[in-house]
């Protein structure tokens, strides 16, 4: 692990790791990870705009597969071309 001499106006200060995030308030973390897990940051789901676009798309497919079970059909998958199938499959006999 690399020290680094700390900044600031007094020549006396301790060495601070270069392993910890400039912020970070103690600077004794082993590692970068190690300091960023001790900050215990939480990133949110809906920072990410696609994985909104995504989350909604696959609980639309669950909803229309759950809707097909509930009427007594058995398609072969969950995806919303599959359960199509198996409706279009029930409606033609």
């Amino acid at each position: 692990m690399s020290k680094r001499r700390a900044e600031g106006p007094s020549e006396s200060l301790e060495l601070r790791s270069s392993a910890c995030t400039s912020v970070c308030p103690t600077q004794d973390h082993a590692s970068w990870g190690a300091c960023v897990r001790a900050k215990g940051l939480q990133v949110s789901p809906a920072v990410n705009e696609q994985y909104g676009t995504r989350q909604r798309a696959l609980d639309s497919d669950l909803n229309h597969y759950e809707s097909a079970v509930r009427q007594g059909l058995s398609p072969t998958g969950t995806s919303r071309h599959k359960v199509d199938a198996a409706i279009k499959e029930a409606d033609a006999t």
